[in-house]
């Protein structure tokens, strides 16, 4: 009998082995192939005809199984495959590589006027930029768009530029009618998230199939970008003014290629591919993921492809800050944006049964709890998570009636206040800890609640427990404009260095990217929870996702007042004039914890429009360079052909380091070597017969040396070199001070042409 049971077990092992094994190789995955596009033969018309024809002879797979072609950003297409297909794929000649598909996540008005971007002041509204940018269009890859927001409105717009090639697709809640000479374009890409969900691209998913927001995060960007003005905006009283985006008459097309498990790689690539070959000049991308070298990061390879052809791509840095070196889209052909914060505010306030009023944030617009204090409590307890208010962790009998400190983080905090609710509570205060700082960001709370900082926080969370019986109300008080100081780099905000190319300082530059209002999809409450059943037509929302559209909409302006700059050129103008002091005149500070600021956190600083227009030199790089700095990195030819995608590439022209690339910034990696030595270039857009001089400054520990020390040009165009050494004077090894920072500014009395540098002796 035991030797029948071991016999029976060991059948039943191999068979549970065998059906793993067939579910593996039967199991399908999108897959993104790279293909060496000059391979194509002549009998095939085009390159959809050549993928399709070389998936199926390659992996016997239906026609189906091939979900895009890419031609403009990728060379190559996404398929639906098994394990067993896909290895079949790579060991094909004509394949370069074949990736498994990624996902990537979303990085969640007064910024105008705080830009210095108003309608009827400024060198913007007497240089021509504002009526020429009538012919820019702004593609943004999101969530897609609220076609009937206000902010899309194309009154006093002219005929739409003959060089657009895009459309308005139809689906079952959109169509051409929705689309104007305002919002071009709206499109939706959808295979590579139907094929994740499970059950093929012939599944119906539970999200329809269209370009239509309903998320609100894509209407929000787009709007932020490029929306029209809009008279009495607010969300539910608060911020209430005109909304406008930055270029309020440039044109925009939506992308969908968000859903609601997330972005996936083939679904963005395929909206950049669409993008680039409809006629976009500018493309806005608040989304990211996890860092990889530049041949497998599917947002730098399309952006790669938008620069080539002239197109300036704004990416999101992430919101994964305080926490250093968490930086996500730091290739160096695309404008990498943080946050800051914006000089309006919306106080509230806890007062406390001591009479001890404590300060914080609030969106809340509903009924308060009146002015009489109710009964405070802080749910500390371990084994129920209850400080955290997630859901579940409230007992109804200990909150019913009362105020409940919530600690911030693990889930959302609109949903912190949704669980006090639900649990009987009446209000709630968001206590900041450690991981949040001192960072306060507002929210639209489903019941009366104030956010505050970590140290206000601890001493609430200490009246809480210590007091026998803690009382406190809630107070709110609106909007309040023209807050000191400002901005402030948001603690969220993800910051450097950069983990692909430490010799490339990211993130750029920062923007304004928190509580900033712009358009929202009527198809969700402004929280985003399911519970929340408000409608509103404008929402206030924080994130590096909201920055990143104020970047797109100014290089929409700079495209437009000069056709002829190159994408690194606008990049250049913005980095070279942004500014390192707030309104008080101190320098930046971070709101992690209300220290200084450094290029690490923000950059070269704040952008400043009014100064880019005009910046005096320029950094531009060309795509031979850029090839150049993919060489320096030790990739092989193949993956550099990856990403660049021609056939003739040798590297034979490889910089020694990949500091070399002619960036507008500096990022000093010393390592084991004392001395750095960098060529720059710079090309004269002022006046001709300008002269400027360098200046220098930098920490006592690093010597620099710059050759020479004036330049002259003589003619409008005019290109200039000149060479920097940087001599660590002493080891910095087992210091805990890792980075230092410092400048190099060529000035003269019109213009100020400043590069941050950053100085590591180690990787980290």
């Amino acid at each position: 009998m035991a030797a029948m049971a071991s016999s029976s077990s060991s059948s039943n092992f191999f068979f549970i082995f065998f059906l793993v094994l067939c579910l593996k190789i039967t199991a399908k995955k999108t897959y993104i192939v790279q293909m060496k596009h000059q391979d194509k033969p002549l009998s095939f018309e085009t390159h959809h005809d050549w993928h399709s024809s070389s998936l199926q002879s390659l992996t016997d797979s239906p026609p189906e199984s091939l979900l895009y072609s890419y031609t403009e950003a990728f060379n190559g297409f996404a398929a639906s495959l098994n394990e067993e297909q896909a290895e079949s794929l790579s060991k094909s000649e004509s394949i370069l590589g074949v990736y498994e598909d990624t996902v990537y996540t979303l990085h969640t008005t007064r910024s105008p006027q705080f830009l210095g971007l108003d309608a009827d002041l400024g060198l913007w509204a007497t240089g021509g930029s504002t009526q020429a940018s009538e012919d820019v269009i702004i593609g943004v890859l999101d969530t897609g768009v609220w076609p009937e927001s206000k902010s899309f409105d194309d009154s006093g717009m002219p005929e739409i530029p003959s060089k657009w090639r895009g459309e308005c697709e139809s689906g079952p809640d959109f169509g051409p009618k929705f689309c104007n000479k305002k919002l071009i374009g709206a499109r939706s890409f959808s295979k590579g998230y139907r094929m994740a969900i499970g059950g093929g691209i012939n599944k119906k998913p539970k999200e329809i199939d269209s370009p239509r927001d309903k998320d609100g995060h894509g209407t929000h960007t787009a709007s932020t970008a490029a929306g029209s003005h809009v008279a009495n905006a607010s969300l539910l009283g608060y911020a209430s003014g005109i909304a406008r985006g930055m270029a309020t008459r440039a044109r925009v097309a939506a992308y969908k290629v968000c859903w609601e498990t997330g972005c996936f790689g083939s679904d963005i690539l395929a909206g950049m591919d669409r993008a680039i070959r409809d006629g976009v000049d500018v493309l806005s991308v608040s989304l990211g993921g996890r860092l990889a070298p530049y041949y497998r990061d599917t947002i730098a390879l399309g952006a790669f492809a938008a620069v080539e052809k002239g197109i300036f791509v704004s990416c999101s840095a992430g919101n994964s800050g305080p926490t250093r070196a968490t930086l996500a889209n730091v290739a160096p052909w695309i404008m990498t944006v943080g946050a800051g914060t914006l000089d309006r505010d919306f106080p509230a306030y806890a007062v406390l049964g001591n009479k001890i009023r404590y300060n914080g944030v609030s969106l809340y617009s509903g009924r308060g709890i009146g002015k009489k204090p109710i009964g405070l409590v802080y749910n500390k307890d371990n084994n129920t998570f209850g400080n955290l208010c997630l859901p579940g962790s409230l007992k109804p009998a200990s909150v019913r009636g009362k105020i409940v400190v919530c600690d911030r983080g693990t889930n959302a905090r609109v949903e912190k206040g949704g669980v006090v609710r639900d649990a009987g509570g009446v209000g709630m205060i968001l206590a900041n800890t450690p991981d949040s700082g001192e960072e306060l960001v507002a929210d639209s709370h489903l019941l009366p609640a104030v956010a505050v900082g970590r140290k206000t926080g601890d001493l609430i969370r200490k009246y809480a427990q210590s007091n026998p019986n803690p009382t406190a109300k809630l107070v709110f008080g609106g909007t309040v404009l023209n807050v000191r100081p400002s901005p402030v780099v948001a603690a969220f905000s993800s910051r450097g260095p950069n983990m692909v190319t430490p010799q490339i300082l990211k993130p750029d530059v920062i923007g304004p990217g928190v509580n900033i209002l712009a358009a929202w999809s009527e198809a969700i409450g402004p929280t985003g929870l399911v519970k929340d059943t408000r409608k509103t037509k404008f929402n206030i929302v924080s994130g590096t996702s909201m920055s990143c559209p104020h970047i797109s909409g100014l290089a929409a302006l700079l495209k437009a007042a000069h056709p002829d700059w190159s994408p690194s050129a606008i990049k250049s103008a913005l980095v070279t004039t942004a500014y390192t002091r707030d309104n008080t005149n101190s320098s930046l500070r971070d709101a992690a914890d209300g220290s200084l600021s450094n290029p690490w956190v923000h950059g070269a600083g704040h952008v400043d429009p009014q100064k880019a227009l005009s910046p005096g030199l320029i950094y531009d790089i060309t795509t031979k360079q850029y090839i150049s700095f993919l060489c320096s990195l030790g990739y092989t030819i193949d993956q550099v052909k990856t990403i660049v995608k021609r056939p003739n590439i040798t590297c034979s022209n490889r910089f020694k380091d990949p500091g070399e690339l002619n960036y507008p910034s500096f990022s000093v990696l010393f390592g084991d070597k004392r001395v750095v030595r960098y060529t720059r270039e710079l090309t004269n857009v002022s006046p001709a017969r300008s002269i400027y001089k360098v200046a220098v400054d930098g920490p006592s520990s690093v010597g620099i040396s710059v050759r020479p020390r004036t330049l002259v040009f003589r003619h409008i165009g005019e290109k200039k070199r000149y060479s920097v050494i940087f001599v660590a004077k002493r080891t910095r090894r087992g210091s805990t001070a890792r980075s230092e920072y410092g400048s190099i500014v060529w000035g003269n009395a019109q213009h100020q042409v400043k590069s941050p540098v950053t100085f590591s002796w180690t990787f980290l």
